[in-house]
């Protein structure tokens, strides 16, 4: 069996978890999320206490997919009770991001700004010219989201310009020397 997959997910208080015919709802303060789980894994509740239970051994990975759809489970309760952020940091001479409306606008170095429209579900923020607040509920979705823009400018190794996770380290290349 799983360890993962053993655990017990607690909801916290205000989130409701169906189950009907392998698809999951999760409801609370912040949103409604949707999932379909397989008929190998059983869903029950009881009470504020959630666990999953192997029907079907004999299926492909069950193992696999015990441990996974718990942890799915947990992060769509997680993601409607408290909802899940990324930060991206926006670094180089010029560059600075925006928001207007549902559409964050990247001046990255490019000869035009690059717009990037939020998906359903997913706000952006801009605390600073320099950092992007990614949020939603979905955590599959958010971080998605983050990787799209992410990609808009990869980091350049020798002066670290580019965006990037705010908790992310980049290592600098050495540049040129000049001659002895």
């Amino acid at each position: 069996m799983s360890r993962i997959g053993k655990k017990h997910i607690i909801l916290p208080a205000g989130v409701t978890l169906t189950c009907n015919d392998g698809e999951v709802t999760v409801k609370g303060a912040k949103g409604t999320l949707t999932r379909h789980i397989e008929d190998c894994i059983d869903v029950r509740v009881d009470g504020t206490t959630v666990s999953l239970v192997i029907v079907d051994e004999k299926a492909d990975d069950v193992q696999a997919k015990h441990g996974l759809y718990r942890a799915l489970l947990a992060n769509m309760v997680k993601g409607v009770h408290d909802g899940f952020s990324r930060n991206l940091i926006v670094n180089g001479v010029g560059y600075k991001a925006t928001v207007t409306g549902d559409k964050l606008v990247l001046n990255i170095g490019y000869s035009h700004p690059v717009e990037v429209i939020a998906p359903k579900g997913i706000t952006f923020s801009c605390p600073s010219p320099t950092e992007v607040v990614v949020s939603g509920i979905d955590k599959e979705l958010v971080g998605q989201t983050a990787a799209n823009i992410k990609a808009k400018r990869p980091v350049e190794p020798y002066h670290a310009y580019g965006i990037r996770y705010k908790e992310e380290a980049v290592v600098l290349k050495e540049g040129k020397k000049a001659g002895k």
